[in-house]
């Protein structure tokens, strides 16, 4: 394997000046764009995180967090005891660089492609992401020739039994490895879920505004949608869902998408009693329930429904997505016993089984308590980068702006009322770099009119130096004026 030659660097070649974003960020981009340009060896071998770090006088923790992203998105990889490898084959879904742009599109529409530039929804710190551990796992099981064949459509056992642990203790939900299927993230996970229970043209309630590849899984497979409209603070009402006979209803009840807000016991007991006495539906998607920062989780209503052993009206979604990377591409649907048969021969007309050696080191990183480990140390950063964001918002908005969802998850939720348009306000940040998803992404296209503004802000992937900067360019553009500097630009 060729070594990266240090004299590259030395001469300038790998360059992280007079860049936006922090010092890690920088790096990361750097070393991406030569990859995926094709300027250095498939299968080359990086420089030493403390070589590197040298040669361009950044802390070797900036340059291992730099390489640990890296490997989580498939660009390079960790060899124990030997060092860090550009990958062979890149990812299929890398992102374009600068240099291989069709320079003809207008930089908005070119920005549109990065999916995790800063503020994108959705997206966890990468770099936070034990990519070494990971790596090692899916190492473990690389060569098992049982693992190379076809697989339990269901998923593997040791998996299922790994999810039933760890669902039972964290989130209280009622169920035993029989009951578990592994799918293709949360998206398969919800096909499954309204095919398995529903018939074309049948009604489904869902929030709004809200998930919106929920609604376009609904669009697709021909139910009809009835929305709920989610109020400020207020949450779901309800009321309005036990007046309903939708066949059906799919919601996020610990951190409403993108709102906030919060079902609390009492209305979860309500839902669970009008499925029941209906003999209707419920799609639970648990969206963000390991990330509370301002108290304990609610218990699932699926594992409600189970204490009063009333549980099959209620399927459970979930996904790992949010809690390690989003291209892991790993979720998993709990169903009642009545449906798993019905849902395995969905799962198998669809797609079939699932990738099994994933599964394999998945299944080892929550038994050994990696997992659980990872989920903690993430609670504290987020909560840190959530308390950040807020005291950046309210420095450089001031009272002009303010946030609607609670203290948890990885996004925050603006309104304001007059002023800047928040589609005009997402264009103008998309043409500086930044991802502002505007609250009418969320809503269907006849949605009410509102007579307020809003718009989302995902903090998991931004740096803490980073925040100040980014929500100061925000600003900027929010009230039409040249942007402040702050003490961490000069980071």
């Amino acid at each position: 394997m060729a070594l990266l030659s240090p004299t590259l660097i030395e001469t300038g070649d790998l360059s992280i000046t007079g860049s936006s974003g922090t010092r890690q960020d920088r790096l990361f981009h750097a070393i991406r764009d030569k990859i995926v340009a094709n300027l250095w060896p498939m299968g080359g071998r990086l420089p030493s995180t403390r070589k590197l770090a040298e040669e361009l006088s950044l802390s070797r923790n900036t340059v291992t967090a730099a390489y640990e992203q890296l490997v989580a998105e498939g660009y390079i990889e960790s060899r124990l005891g030997s060092g860090f490898y550009i990958c062979v084959d890149l990812p299929d879904h890398y992102l374009p660089t600068q240099s291989s742009r069709d320079d003809s599109r207008p930089p908005a529409i070119a920005q549109a492609l990065d999916l995790n530039a800063p503020f994108a929804p959705g997206v966890p710190d990468l770099a936070a992401f034990p990519a070494a551990k990971w790596q090692s796992l899916l190492q473990r099981h690389a060569g098992r020739q049982s693992l190379m064949g076809n697989q339990d459509l269901q998923g593997l056992a040791v998996l299922r039994q790994a999810l039933s642990d760890y669902l039972a203790s964290s989130r209280s939900v009622h169920c035993d490895p029989s009951r578990i299927i592994i799918t293709a993230g949360a998206q398969q996970a919800l096909s499954l879920a309204l095919l398995a229970t529903l018939n074309r043209g049948d009604r489904i309630l869902m929030e709004q505004p809200g998930y919106t590849q929920m609604r376009k899984i609904i669009d697709w497979q021909g139910y009809q949608l009835q929305t709920l409209n989610i109020q400020p603070y207020q949450g779901l009402d309800v009321n309005s869902v036990l007046t309903s006979e939708s066949e059906a209803l799919y919601l996020t009840p610990s951190n409403q998408y993108p709102m906030g807000t919060t079902l609390n016991t009492e209305q979860r007991l309500k839902l669970i009693e009008w499925a029941i006495a209906g003999k209707r539906w419920i799609i639970e998607d648990d969206y963000d329930s390991e990330f509370q920062f301002a108290h304990r989780p609610y218990t699932s209503l699926q594992g409600l429904a189970g204490q009063m052993g009333c549980d099959d009206r209620i399927l459970y979604v979930g996904s790992f997505s949010k809690v390690m990377f989003n291209s892991l591409r790993l979720g998993y649907l709990v169903v009642p016993s009545s449906l798993v048969s019905r849902c395995l021969m969905i799962k198998d007309a669809l797609t079939g089984d699932t990738q099994a050696h994933t599964q394999a080191a998945l299944a080892d990183f929550i038994q050994e308590g990696d997992l659980l480990r990872h989920i903690r140390k993430m609670r504290r950063l987020y909560k840190d980068k959530h308390r950040l964001m807020l005291d950046a918002i309210s420095r450089f908005f001031g009272d002009q702006v303010e946030v609607l969802s609670q203290p948890a998850g990885l996004h925050i939720t603006l309104r304001w009322q007059g002023g800047i348009g928040e589609d005009d306000w997402a264009q103008q940040a998309e043409a500086a770099g930044i991802v502002l998803r505007p609250l009418s992404y969320y809503e269907p296209a006849a949605h009410p009119t509102r007579d307020w503004q809003g718009a989302v802000l995902g903090f998991g992937n931004v740096a803490t130096d980073a925040i100040d900067t980014l929500i100061a360019r925000l600003a900027a553009l929010f009230h039409h004026q040249p942007e402040r500097s702050t003490s961490s630009e000069s980071a």
